[in-house]
């Protein structure tokens, strides 16, 4: 096999990179001691992983931690606009073949995720499934050799349900998104804090008296209104699952359909991983000055084309930031072109939060390896013992002990006996 192809912005970026994913790595202690125990077992002797993610200093992390199981990983970028080019080229530095640049364009975005299967991989690491979706639909003389592969985002795990539902999934995936100690934290916390910071750095506007309007209330959703209601904003939410809505109302805020918020919101986070939330018919009636932020995985979630067909001019005003002057006079602000705000315009989730959703990451490939021919072609859940495990050694990070079940109370909570 060829060796793996390397294309980043500028090697010399690779000195910055590595004090970064230095500081990173020392604020996920599970991950060190997962990448300790990878180290001494050596799990992943020999094993090709072709992995498509967010290349940050958390994502670093995680390649060099299984890099020290034994794997000989390649990695390519999931978004974009989501690289960080001091990180890709310290990895490549480390030994671990990366092709992504910031700010790529589309072709180039495939060819790097082509360059990534090109290394023949046997497990597979995806945020958001294009990586799994090419590989089913381009490069299936692939899919023979491969054993499992894991997703870790909302939007990756609805695409591989639909295509396992439609019976052409090709191998065992496992869904990292539904580990509690991912979607419970890294969706709500990890997503609620960098998508206001990215918003933040991208227009430094104040965020008190601000009426916001979050388009979806799962968990990301959950997180970012929390985050912007704690910055001081008059948050609305606009739902389409009648028990969300009725959540997002008990939790405190105001719920009304987006075509009634969109006359009186300022700024619209959309995080829903559908398409058109957004559509021209709320953008005819936007107030002048309006925001517009997409923190969902791909960037169709606000319609782009229809803002550019009410737009008579656009320009870059700010770094992220596109003023559309539309044909009445009104402008609207659209940031990161519409890509994930949090990555394009900040750093992505905090690595205190990463540190659970990598390690699920790392354990979950860990154990589609030692049940290699043992699953079925479905979307698995993280095993349970994974999820506990996780949360035990995080709190154990923290200096935090919990309490535990006498063996009187196991045996009434397992029995049927005992009552008034």
């Amino acid at each position: 096999m060829a060796k793996p192809q390397c294309e980043v912005k500028d090697p010399v970026l690779a000195g910055e990179g590595k004090e970064r994913i230095e500081w990173a790595y020392r604020q996920m202690p599970v991950l060190r001691l997962i990448k300790e125990r990878f180290a001494r077992e050596k799990p992943f002797q020999g094993v090709r992983i072709s992995a498509c993610l967010h290349v940050t200093t958390e994502t670093a992390s995680l390649m060099l931690a299984l890099k020290g199981g034994g794997a000989e990983g390649v990695l390519c970028a999931s978004n974009p606009l989501s690289t960080q080019d001091d990180v890709a080229a310290a990895l490549v530095e480390y030994g671990i073949p990366t092709n992504a640049i910031k700010g790529e364009d589309e072709v180039t975005y495939y060819r790097h995720l082509n360059l990534t299967l090109d290394h023949q991989p046997l497990l597979t690491v995806d945020d958001g499934a294009d990586l799994v979706t090419t590989l089913h639909t381009k490069r299936t003389e692939l899919i023979k050799n491969v054993i499992g592969g894991t997703e870790e985002t909302t939007t990756g795990v609805t695409r591989l349900r639909s295509l396992a539902k439609a019976g052409k999934l090709k191998y065992p995936l496992i869904a990292v998104n539904d580990a509690q100690t991912k979607y419970l934290f890294d969706n709500r916390y990890g997503t609620g804090q960098s998508t206001i910071d990215g918003i933040t750095r991208a227009t430094n506007i104040l965020w008190a008296g601000k009426k916001v309007v979050v388009c979806g209330y799962g968990w990301c959703g959950h997180g970012t209104a929390l985050r912007a209601q704690g910055m001081g904003a008059q948050v609305i939410v606009a739902e389409v699952e009648p028990v969300r809505a009725l959540e997002a109302v008990m939790d405190g805020y105001q719920v009304m359909s987006l075509t009634e918020a969109a006359r009186v919101g300022e700024v619209f986070i959309t995080i829903t991983g559908d398409k058109n939330v957004i559509d021209k018919k709320h953008l005819e009636v936007m107030k002048d000055g309006a925001i517009l932020a997409n923190s969902g995985h791909f960037n169709v979630e606000i319609n782009i084309p229809a803002l550019e067909s009410l737009a008579k001019s656009k320009r870059r005003i700010r770094s992220f930031v596109d003023d559309y002057t539309l044909k009445d006079g009104r402008h609207i602000y659209l940031l990161g072109e519409g890509r994930l705000i949090n990555l394009a315009a900040a750093e992505g989730h905090p690595a205190s939060v990463m540190d659970m959703s990598f390690a699920n990451q790392a354990l979950s490939l860990e154990y589609l390896l030692k049940n290699k021919g043992k699953l079925e072609r479905e979307v698995y859940a993280v095993p349970r013992e994974i999820d506990k495990e996780i949360a035990r050694l995080k709190l154990k990070s923290m200096g935090i002990g919990v309490d535990s079940l006498t063996t009187e109370q196991e045996k009434y909570m397992t029995s049927w006996e005992e009552g008034t």
